[in-house]
């Protein structure tokens, strides 16, 4: 018999492309082709019941989908969910109707509307939420007396994230989000907000049973606090 922390949803892979071809005109009326990242609206239903629509690249939507419920307190573990199916064919966020992640949980009825009736506005660039029992709980996280970075260690983070192919290199205006192990990258995100790649990862590591007690979290630009309570 399969413990619960063995039953793990079922995941489509609906990776979308992460940047598009445009045509730009410059100051001397020339023209050229650039890439820019293909920012694509996502909205996510709960048992058939609509939730929230997210801002994204599309790069890990199963994972950004899964990590959301469970940073906002929505789940606790993903053996409450069946399956995650995202479809991207009603649209792409840039033309038309938003593509669409679909969640089943085992239940078959989420308890969830209750915790997403109370909201709080952080401060982050986009407005974003988090729902309230996410904020109840934080008062009782404390790192351990022991987390300690190495000054050396941080150097070959930084050197990780500078020789990593990125989206940003190509394209611009993306944040990216990474987990280490040490100086060992186990997992890096892009996305358009920095909010969607902590989601990611959180998902990424709830599914490969992975622990963040020992990790260090990286991301570019600076840290509001939704990033930190989702980090936390």
């Amino acid at each position: 018999m399969l413990h619960p922390s063995d039953l793990k949803p079922r995941l489509t892979q609906a990776r979308a492309e992460l940047t598009r071809q445009i045509e730009v005109v410059n100051e001397f009326g020339e023209s050229s082709q650039v890439h820019i990242p293909a920012e694509r609206a996502l909205t996510v239903y709960l048992d058939k019941r609509e939730l929230v629509t997210l801002m994204t690249l599309g790069a890990s939507p199963e994972f950004l989908v899964l990590g959301f419920l469970l940073n906002q307190r929505l789940i606790h573990s993903v053996a409450e969910i069946e399956s995650i199916t995202v479809d991207w064919s009603l649209g792409e966020g840039e033309m038309g109707q938003p593509g669409v992640a679909a969640i089943k949980t085992r239940e078959g009825q989420s308890q969830a509307g209750s915790k997403t009736a109370a909201r709080v506005v952080t401060t982050g660039c986009g407005q974003g939420s988090v729902f309230g029992d996410l904020v109840n709980d934080i008062d009782a996280i404390q790192l351990p007396p022991n987390s300690r970075i190495a000054q050396a260690t941080l150097y070959a983070l930084v050197n990780a994230i500078r020789v990593q192919e990125t989206t940003y290199k190509s394209s611009g205006s993306v944040h990216g989000c990474a987990l280490f192990k040490g100086a060992e990258m186990l997992m890096f995100v892009e996305d358009v907000g920095r909010h969607n790649a902590v989601d990611t990862i959180a998902g990424w590591m709830a599914m490969n049973d992975v622990s963040g007690h020992d990790k260090v979290f990286y991301t570019t630009g600076r840290l509001t606090s939704e990033m930190v309570i989702k980090s936390a």
